[in-house]
């Protein structure tokens, strides 16, 4: 994989898909800042990861969802490497609830988290990578901000929201040189999956055509593509990670 920037910022990659995602970018030469809110051990432990794999890598604490603190964190990471060139919006929560039962502040703390933290993300990016006219931004959303989903009313709206503002933030900022896509997985094996019994895991990998969960590394490796210089002629897409849950 190419890449023409030097560093990428993950949010929310202490754990799960967002430290697969940081491993694998600093496994392509990135500098890595991995992000967390507050386990602060289990990003020093995917930093050294990285370290040891031959990579470079930062931990760099804040809140997603405090506006001032994300810009603080950019200006941090500007002043340290000169430079600002990738951002992965992947931190996120669930509040899950039907929707008769879910009160507003149910519904507005996981927008704030999941959509309006991704916000001030990919609007600070754009201010600090048109002074070069170069990056690329990479929001995380989900399977269920298509399709929806019964409980996670909530959830389906932050991203399918976040689905819809990449695609605006796109045709702002093409002529900047800077790129917004988004990667929609679907059902992924990680520490929460696997919890799951193994009815339920039947349940799901039955309405899956590849008839399984996919990994995290697939969901890195298809954001890694993204930020890339092999998708230099891609803007404002959604990349579909579900194994063909939904097409």
């Amino acid at each position: 994989m190419r890449f023409s920037g030097q560093n990428v910022l993950v949010t929310g990659s202490s754990r799960g898909i967002g430290a697969e995602i940081a491993k694998v970018l600093g496994g392509y030469g990135l500098k890595v800042w991995v992000n967390y809110r507050s386990g602060a051990d289990a990003a020093e432990a995917v930093k050294a990861e990285i370290i040891a794999a031959g990579g470079d890598a930062e931990t760099i604490g804040f809140d997603v969802s405090d506006e001032a603190a994300f810009v603080s964190a950019i200006k941090t990471i500007v002043a340290a490497d000169g430079a600002f060139s990738y951002l992965v919006n992947n931190a996120g929560i669930t509040n899950d609830k039907l929707a008769l039962r879910m009160k507003r502040d149910d519904f507005m703390s996981v927008i704030n988290a999941n959509l309006t933290s991704a916000f001030i993300g990919c609007r600070e990016s754009m201010k600090t990578m048109r002074k070069k006219k170069f990056g690329a931004i990479v929001n995380i959303a989900s399977i269920v901000g298509e399709t929806g989903n019964a409980g996670q009313t909530n959830y389906a709206a932050s991203k399918g929201g976040l689905i819809a503002m990449t695609k605006s933030f796109a045709q702002e900022s093409a002529t900047s040189g800077i790129r917004y896509n988004t990667v929609t997985p679907g059902f992924i094996a990680t520490d929460m999956t696997d919890e799951l019994s193994d009815d339920i895991k039947s349940t799901f990998t039955s309405k899956i055509p590849m008839g399984r969960f996919g990994n995290p590394a697939e969901v890195a490796e298809a954001t890694a593509f993204l930020l890339s210089d092999h998708a230099s002629y891609i803007t404002g897409e959604t990349l579909k990670v579900n194994g063909g849950m939904y097409m």
